[in-house]
């Protein structure tokens, strides 16, 4: 089939117009909220595509869609074609591996960053961030590949195996991905951090507190955060020996019982530096104290530092937990642009998917996004056709049907009232309209 863009307007008509039946309609919800984020805009400026017809950004939605589905084999991909997937798309097929290789190839690592800067300030203007707490971590994801690379642990406890690093910032009060950066396996935590927190302040327009783990104790990382005043920094600092013998001759403060806090000066290894510090000592009886020492440049007190604001760090593990299936569980080559543009457009999913469970019953709401690709983006019977400008999507074994019929029935309408364009540009202009049955 011929890929210009009469070809491919053509090709999709003909199919609407025959009419699909298939069971990934599911996916059809999400058209609602990719209006909302401005995925198309975001999608057409990483590929450079101009006016309605361009294929890379096709192709673009085709990956989006693909990370929402949670694919991650061949034979799934395989499995698409002909139940809606592709029309969704604005495809009258969908697109080979090689295709989707070459167009990630072309596009490269510092497009990527620019999507994500993109689509990070749409998100802070749609109020997902609070932005006042990020949260930092350094994310290895198993490969597979065949280049020749040093192992590493993915999990402290798991075996040394080959991974592809990666660098997550997230909301620490939403738990929304702010951006990620790739490195090989050479990186150091220090040049992927300050990369990723320059990028931050493009995101984010008002001051914030960074908190990370003893990996982003570096005397690179501290230098550089304490020299800038936008973000503050709360770091636990590694329990070496030395320091255990400093931090318990300190003069402790009890708040309650078995529970007190200490400040000192932390001086930086070879400088003249020095960073607040400050400790948590915890247990009832000299000889059996637990200590928790932490740099920071924050002026908020050691107790709420340490009750309040460190504990929120465990909304990193949330994340994975509910999310790593998009596109941040594997990794399959090593390739930077791909992995990069990847990663990338799954954030993309991440965020349309977000904006789709806030208004999801509760009990679809804490479903994993491999779940709710399961319950509701691939197993809901349907079928897809077109009447006069508009694309008719009905459901015939729907979930919660009350729910979805307030929620989508007469969308273009909906979508009025809220200053929203109902045409859908990558579906060439045509609007979508929801039937439940």
């Amino acid at each position: 089939m011929r890929a210009d863009s009469v070809s491919v307007e053509r090709g999709v008509r003909q199919m609407l117009a025959e009419k699909i039946s298939g069971t990934h309609v599911g996916l059809w919800l999400l058209v609602l909220e990719h209006l909302r984020l401005g995925t198309w805009d975001l999608v057409k400026g990483w590929s450079g595509a101009r006016g309605s017809g361009g294929l890379e950004a096709r192709l673009g939605m085709q990956l989006i869609h693909e990370a929402v589905l949670c694919l991650n084999g061949v034979r799934q991909k395989r499995s698409l074609r002909r139940k809606g997937f592709e029309t969704l798309n604005g495809l009258p097929f969908v697109a080979s591996d090689y295709s989707i290789h070459e167009l990630l190839d072309r596009h490269t690592v510092g497009e990527a960053e620019a999507l994500q800067v993109a689509l990070g300030k749409l998100r802070y203007a749609r109020g997902h961030y609070p932005g006042k707490l990020v949260l930092l971590d350094p994310h290895r994801i198993q490969s597979w590949t065949k280049r020749h690379v040093p192992f590493s642990k993915a999990k402290k406890t798991g075996p040394a195996q080959k991974v592809l690093q990666s660098f997550f910032s997230i909301d620490g009060d939403s738990g929304q991905p702010l951006g990620s950066s790739l490195g090989s396996p050479g990186v150091t935590i220090s040049q992927a951090t300050l990369r990723l927190v320059r990028r931050l302040m493009s995101v984010l327009p008002t001051e914030a507190l960074l908190v990370g783990d003893a990996e982003h104790f570096t005397v690179e990382i501290l230098e550089a955060l304490a020299s800038q005043d936008r973000f503050t920094f709360l770091f636990p600092i590694p329990r070496r020996k030395r320091v255990l013998q400093q931090i318990s001759s300190l003069a402790y403060t009890p708040l309650w019982a078995g529970y007190a806090v200490a400040e000192w000066e932390y001086p930086l290894s070879g400088r003249s530096q020095k960073i607040r510090a400050i400790v948590q000592r915890t247990g009832e009886r000299e000889g059996q104290y637990e200590y928790r020492p932490f740099a920071t440049t924050s002026e908020l007190p050691p107790e709420e530092l340490m009750q309040r604001v460190f504990p929120k760090r465990w909304n990193i593990e949330e994340f994975f937990n509910t999310d790593a299936a998009l596109g941040w569980k594997r990794a399959s080559t090593l390739n930077m642009n791909i992995r990069m543009g990847k990663l990338s457009l799954s954030l993309i999913a991440q965020a349309v998917i977000y904006q789709f469970r806030q208004k999801l019953p509760e009990r679809f709401k804490n479903l994993t996004a491999e779940k709710l690709a399961e319950t509701l983006f691939s197993s809901i019977d349907g079928d897809i056709r077109v009447k006069k400008d508009t694309i008719i999507v009905t459901f015939y074994n729907a979930p919660e049907d009350a729910y979805f019929r307030k929620q989508y029935e007469n969308l273009p309408n909906k979508l009025k009232s809220e200053g929203i364009d109902p045409r859908v540009p990558w579906l060439f202009d045509f609007k979508v309209d929801f039937r439940f049955k």
